[in-house]
């Protein structure tokens, strides 16, 4: 995803008055289940309001048959969501097709299935050049004007959202009903409310689309590029002080737009057991083990002062012999955002006024460096911690807010944790995973410093995650009057993911997708092969009749759609399967064969059901959506490398680290979403956008042309 153009020696002396011991740790509000549980009752809110409150809960993740399983095993640590259930009732709610967040949220915020807003996956693809684009994006590109030296001047370029359909928050305001919407995820670039509206999951950092983090260490390991970052060498001086530079934004005002730095100097002091971290006019002093507060960074975009970015980091020191200190992906700075992240503008600003700073990354868990293994499981989770502290706190703010205007309205507010946190260690628990040995002995390990609940082992993270739900539900509950509207949604559930299966590779196999002569799939240690247009293209376009492209689509290389790549002038690499009859016969075809796929490991159904977009999508889009949704079964899931185009060396292979062990990226029969609320749900069967309709309902609003669903509620 291309990012916006961004156009638009003391220290010692600091380091010294501390004793080992007394070494400042990063002061992080109190916010854990107990904290909360203690809180008092809130003001009771403003008696009745213009408009009814309704009030949604999005926990992205949430899985219905783990919820009940957690309720049934740790009763005393869930009674908020049993006494909702009690109260109401819990229902499954269908997810979207493919069940990825970005597609799943969209329908929920459109009322629209993906034929109809136009998302169907994380990664599309350019029909010219088969190569992956972003989903939830558009890339407009600009040009430049050449300047002196390598200076230029862009000109325009932009990425405005792909999402057909309005927003339900912009269908109240329209109608005078005020909505605060808080980390809606696929809200980036964001989209106004009668209210606040702050965009979530698919928010870029400053430094890339997901965040780039780095490791700087004086023992890097041989291979410093990672997928999702980097491990920056450097060298301790005599004086013990490292000089490196902090990476930030592509500068668009220089020749091929070279990331902006800004110096960053370390100061060691390993008899004293710390470092101080300098940038700018900021000093930060940590022990190992310890994360810093966000830190502002200015980059110079322009000479002398013209024109600058402003982003925020945090450092995490994790040892200092070797010294690894680990910096985050430098965000949004919320008080002098580049891009907005808020609505209105100022917002971010007023919300880092309010409970200090905070991350503006879309996904704040470091879930890259995990899988890079730049840093541990428990690492990992005791940022996630971070972020969740930081997401009660900001929740606590929001409800102050919302609940103090006697306007009332819709309230929606967000958390990640457990879907990111499920994808990261469900292998921790699930003793059948193939990955489970790496991490065996961690698992029987006390988790009880991130839980803060005795006894907890880190085998049963799963199950404290959801407990760690359970007390920002009962803070709600606790703010709301009894005839407020409360629904508790989740986007989709959670299933292991053991073995991966590549798509590309199998249609190879089977002749589906033909190489060059003398070409061939992916070697073990060898170069990866890509399933692209161009010069050293390893396809035979002229031969291939299908490919694969993101974590669920298929595409015919159908003529008429797939173009010629203008790069390659004596190759025609325009799409051979003819539409209608020829494509119908091709697609009934794979369907077969994809469903019919065994495990030979264990004789399990890889593809649950391979279903076409004609026969699951309607709407204004459809075209552009891919011609098979493959739906895996429990357990499975397209690789990383085939999602992105790569042809690996095998079909099927164990799930043995270096990406997610736990996923939803399958057929939504096995991953739905969950359903809680204190009204009355109506029988049968029950999808993200009848939810849409349902909230449009309660204020007396029908639901426009082209929206789907019907109400949820009696």
């Amino acid at each position: 995803m291309r990012l916006p153009r961004w156009t638009v020696y003391p220290a010692l002396a600091t380091l010294a008055v501390f004793a080992v011991g007394a070494l400042p740790r990063p002061v992080e509000p109190e916010a854990s289940g107990a904290a909360l549980a203690a809180r008092g009752a809130a003001p009771t809110p403003t008696p009745a309001p213009k408009h009814k409150r309704v009030v949604v809960l999005g926990i992205d993740g949430l899985d219905p048959e783990i919820l009940q399983d957690v309720i049934a095993r740790y009763p005393d640590r869930m009674r908020n969501f049993a006494a909702l259930i009690e109260e109401g009732e819990l229902a499954s709610l269908g997810t979207s097709y493919p069940p990825q967040s970005p597609v799943a949220w969209s329908n929920f915020i459109t009322g629209r299935n993906p034929g109809g807003h136009g998302i169907y996956d994380f990664i599309h693809r350019n029909p010219v050049t088969r190569t992956p684009v972003p989903g939830s994006v558009k890339e407009v590109h600009g040009s430049q004007v050449d300047l002196w030296g390598d200076w230029k001047f862009p000109i325009g370029g932009d990425t405005p959202s792909n999402r057909s359909g309005k927003s339900f928050w912009q269908i109240l305001r329209d109608h005078g009903v005020p909505a605060d919407v808080w980390r809606m995820p696929a809200n980036f670039p964001v989209e106004s409310s009668l209210g606040l509206s702050f965009p979530g999951m698919m928010t870029p950092a400053l430094d890339s689309a997901y965040g780039t983090y780095t490791v700087y260490s004086t023992d890097p390991p041989v291979n410093t590029q990672r997928s999702g970052g980097r491990f920056q060498p450097v060298s301790v001086d005599r004086q013990g002080v490292i000089r490196t530079r902090l990476l930030g934004p592509p500068n668009s005002f220089k020749q091929h737009d070279p990331q902006a730095s800004v110096p960053l100097t370390i100061y060691v002091d390993a008899e004293r057991g710390g470092a101080v971290v300098e940038i700018g006019d900021q000093y930060v002093v940590l022990a190992p083990g310890e994360w810093s507060d966000f830190v502002q960074a200015s980059f110079e975009m322009l000479p002398m002062g013209i024109s600058s970015v402003s982003g925020i980091v945090r450092f995490y020191l994790r040892s200092l012999e070797p010294f690894e200190l680990y910096c985050s992906p430098v965000n949004i700075d919320p008080t002098d955002p580049v891009a907005p992240v808020s609505e209105p503008t100022s917002a971010s600003a007023d919300l880092k006024d309010a409970i200090g700073w905070y991350y503006t990354q879309g996904m704040a868990e470091e879930v890259n460096a995990l899988k890079d293994e730049a840093i541990t499981e428990r690492e990992f989770m005791h940022q996630s911690r971070l972020v969740y502290d930081q997401r009660v706190r900001m929740m606590e703010h929001a409800l102050d807010l919302y609940l103090s205007d006697d306007e009332g309205g819709l309230f929606f507010f967000y958390y990640s944790t457990i879907d990111l946190c499920c994808h990261m260690m469900w292998h921790v628990g699930d003793e059948e995973h193939p990955h489970h040995p790496h991490v065996a002995a961690l698992a029987d390990e006390s988790s009880t410093d991130w839980t803060h609940r005795d006894e907890s082992q880190w085998r049963e993270t799963i199950a404290d995650l959801y407990m760690l739900m359970d007390p920002v539900l009962g803070r709600m509950r606790s703010r709301l009057a009894p005839d407020d509207l409360l629904i508790v949604m989740s986007d989709h559930g959670f299933a292991p993911w053991h073995r991966k299966f590549s798509l590309n590779t199998w249609l190879l196999e089977e002749g589906y997708l033909v190489l060059k002569e003398g070409r061939d799939k992916e070697q073990p240690g060898g170069p990866n092969v890509f399933a692209f247009t161009g010069d050293g293209s390893a396809v035979d376009w002229t031969r291939t009749r299908a490919y694969a492209m993101g974590f669920n689509g298929l595409y015919l290389n159908l003529a008429g759609r797939e173009l010629d790549d203008p790069a390659t002038p004596d190759v025609d690499e325009s799409g051979i399967v003819e539409p209608g009859v020829e494509a119908d016969a091709l697609l009934a075809e794979l369907k077969v064969k994809l469903e019919a796929i065994r495990d030979p490991k264990n004789g399990a159904q890889v593809v649950l059901s391979a279903d076409l977009a004609s026969a699951i999508y309607h709407g204004e889009r459809i075209a552009e959506a891919p011609d098979i949704l493959v739906g895996y079964n429990a357990g499975y899931g397209n690789s990383d490398a085939s999602s992105t185009g790569r042809i690996p060396n095998a079909v099927l292979d164990d799930n043995d680290g270096g990406t997610f062990n736990g996923n939803h990226l399958m057929s939504p029969r096995v991953v739905a979403g969950t359903l809680i609320t204190n009204g009355r749900v109506r029988e049968g069967d029950h999808d993200l956008e009848d939810l849409t309709v349902e909230i449009l309902k309660q204020y007396g609003i029908d639901p426009p042309s082209g929206m789907d669903g019907e109400p949820v509620l009696e």
